[in-house]
């Protein structure tokens, strides 16, 4: 086991929307931690070898009919034990004690009363004090497990925190990880370092020198190739596998008509800047070929998917000799991939985890498969990659195919990369390119009347779609000043030929996705 993986925490997750921020909370502290579905059987648990168990919370009772448990199996690891909300809960129903709705629901903020300095509210006060904490649940400690007590109240649950008398098991009906609650990050890095000891290793440095001794020992005298598409994680992953095996990497970028304004020649510039070995192909007639008469997103994703195999299957054998593929899959997409509590219905494809490997008979190469998007950034800022890539927003795999609602074609294309490159180029200019998670334009499939000059016009819809968010998990509409709003509106309408009408979409996911397809 290497160093920056022997500290390690795993979390068992019991379906909240919160258990990866948990993760990345964990992670920010440099000590390493997955994530497990609760169902992952005792086997796995104990085969991870953690220095301490987090239970998730979860939008279920522990009383309902099929509610996700876990054996007491579990909790005799001979680790420490930290149980959120549901987690807290779990604890309870399995060490004997008893929890029951509550005739008061509490979600939000609330004031939590600490009784004394345990270990795992060190830092936040000498003695009793207080402090604020999101809530998020409806059902409450009724009995508390024989041996425990509680160690924080607020108004409406008695046993807001609680622990054994052995400092082994710790149960909070908060939040630690979500940012409402000021203190959490101090709460889990005392359930980390003081209850768990463990030590912070995980760093992103170690982690560089680490991956490039793995991909040297898997890839050896061997050639690997690379679907780079100029977005983070494949562009990290490319240049954190060329600097373990050089020019035994060709990267392939291919060109499938769907990309922004300039971007081909942009990404060309900058990896070739970077010393690697780049194969451009332009396949774009091939891609747009293909889209005609095809309005349904679902299908114009697995068009881009299966044009993008069969281009870079191609491409890949005329390298010639390559045994393994380079993909920048990240631990969301990994997650996102395995299903926690069952069959669940498909919102969209997903372009990474699977499919391209099963078919060219290629071993896998994924150095980032353990980390998050920040994380990512974080690697790339170590190598000393360009800031313009490192922070570039995310930027789906269909590209611009599914911000145009309805076909693609070349000359929708054409509108909707001019009015995309000036949303851009304007929350660029703002200062706000870093601080919103995505900013684009939308195609509309409708045409609207307007008026330019004395002439009544009918012409295309853009729509603005900025969001902030922390990992694309959720997110929120991005309060974009009306003055930048107004400045976008008006040079779209003014500079692309054949729109007379800018709105700006202000729904959150969820509801909502980021994309409109």
């Amino acid at each position: 086991m290497s160093d920056i993986h022997s500290e390690r925490i795993l979390i068992l997750d019991f379906g909240s929307q919160y258990t990866q921020l948990i993760a990345r909370r964990v992670r920010e502290a440099k000590v390493y931690c997955e994530i497990f579905p609760y169902n992952a059987g005792l086997a796995k648990v104990k085969a991870f070898h953690p220095k301490g168990l987090i239970l998730s919370g979860g939008p279920s009772s522990v009383y309902d009919p099929g509610a996700p448990l876990i054996d007491k199996a579990h909790l005799d690891l001979g680790v420490p034990v930290l149980g959120i909300c549901y987690g807290m809960q779990l604890l309870t129903h399995v060490l004997g004690g008893a929890v029951a709705k509550s005739q008061k629901r509490e979600f939000g903020r609330a004031e939590l009363n600490i009784h004394k300095g345990e270990k795992l509210f060190a830092g936040i006060g000498e003695g009793a004090c207080k402090t604020i904490v999101w809530m998020s649940h409806g059902d409450r400690i009724e009995k508390m497990p024989a041996g425990f007590s509680a160690i924080a109240h607020t108004d409406n649950s008695p046993t807001a925190a609680m622990m054994d008398a052995q400092g082994k098991f710790f149960g909070v009906q908060f939040h630690p990880e979500v940012a409402h609650t000021p203190q959490g990050v101090q709460i889990l890095r005392n359930f980390v370092y003081t209850i768990c000891k463990c030590e912070p290793t995980w760093t992103m440095a170690s982690f560089v020198d680490y991956s490039v001794g793995e991909i040297r020992k898997a890839v050896g005298d061997k050639q690997a190739v690379c679907g780079l598409s100029g977005g983070v994680d494949s562009s990290v992953a490319a240049v954190l596998v060329h600097k373990a095996i050089g020019k035994q990497l060709t990267c392939i970028f291919v060109n499938n008509g769907v990309l922004r304004k300039d971007e081909a020649e942009k990404v060309q510039l900058s990896f070739k800047d970077m010393g690697l070995n780049l194969k451009y192909v332009d396949a774009s007639a091939e891609f747009l070929a293909k889209f005609k008469g095809v309005e349904d997103p679902e299908k114009k994703r697995k068009i881009i998917g299966n044009t993008f195999i069969e281009v870079f299957e191609r491409e890949a054998l005329a390298v010639g000799g390559a045994e393994f593929l380079v993909q920048g899959t990240l631990y969301p997409d990994v997650i996102e991939s395995v299903s926690f509590k069952g069959p669940s219905a498909i919102i969209k494809s997903h372009h990474n985890v699977g499919g391209l490997p099963e078919k060219m008979k290629l071993k896998l190469v994924e150095p980032l498969r353990e980390l998050f998007k920040d994380e990512v950034r974080a690697i790339g800022r170590e190598m000393k990659m360009p800031d313009d890539i490192i922070d570039r927003q995310p930027f789906p795999g269909p590209g611009l195919a599914i911000r145009i609602l309805g076909e693609v074609t070349e000359p929708r294309l054409r509108v909707l990369r001019e009015a995309d490159a000036i949303v851009i180029e304007e929350i660029k200019k703002a200062g706000l390119y870093k601080e919103i998670w995505q900013s684009f334009a939308v195609l509309l499939p409708i045409k609207t009347v307007g008026v330019m000059g004395d002439e009544r016009t009918y012409e295309n819809v853009i729509a603005i779609r900025a969001v902030t968010s922390q990992d694309g998990m959720t997110a929120d509409w991005a309060k974009v000043p009306y003055e930048l709003l107004g400045t976008m509106s008006n040079r779209i309408i003014n500079e692309v030929k054949g729109v007379n009408r800018v709105v700006f979409d202000i729904s959150s996911k969820p509801p909502s996705t980021i994309e409109w397809e």
